[in-house]
């Protein structure tokens, strides 16, 4: 497997990142976990926009800020995946949510390299204070309980994805 880079999200990466979009949607999906929301996007700059506000956010019991980052393929610099560290945890994303959001373009799944890219946020957890993280994913994708669990994820419990209506799995993984 190659290996990966975390970069923070910017104006370098447009045409990239535009294309990691578009894969999504040429695909039928209609999210794009851990990028901030950049599916909702067609302006770039206004996405960064966006993610240049969250990190500056004050944290409170309903805000966080948070980093968001893609995720490089050292040996073509392609962008593989999007992941998001939300810098502590408010009263929503401890029921659902947690620190980490992550996501890999569709065409790169199943290659190992979600496990890769959530070892890489755990240094930037780490360096940012955090002595655990939790992250939280739907009940059924049991491709993503198994990327926290390949990181030390422990199965803490259950929450409910609101938007979703579906059972979600919390994970608690010591940094």
């Amino acid at each position: 497997m190659d290996n990966l880079e975390l970069v923070e999200a910017s104006k370098v990466y447009e045409i990239q990142a535009m294309e990691y979009r578009q894969e999504y949607i040429n695909c039928g999906e209609n999210e794009i976990n851990g990028s901030s929301g950049l599916f909702e996007y067609e302006n770039y700059d206004k996405w960064l926009e966006k993610i240049k506000m969250q990190k500056n956010i004050i944290p409170s019991s309903t805000e966080t800020p948070s980093t968001t980052y893609f995720t490089l393929r050292k040996s073509d610099n392609k962008i593989i995946g999007s992941i998001q560290l939300r810098h502590h945890l408010t009263d929503e994303l401890l029921k659902d949510g947690g620190n980490i959001g992550y996501g890999i373009r569709p065409s790169e799944r199943g290659k190992g390299y979600g496990t890769q890219q959530v070892a890489l946020v755990l240094a930037q957890a780490k360096g940012i204070g955090l002595s655990k993280v939790m992250i939280s994913c739907n009940k059924i994708n049991r491709a993503s309980a198994q990327v926290a669990i390949n990181n030390g994820g422990i199965l803490a419990g259950e929450g409910f994805d609101e938007d979703e209506k579906e059972v979600t799995e919390i994970y608690w993984i010591e940094v």
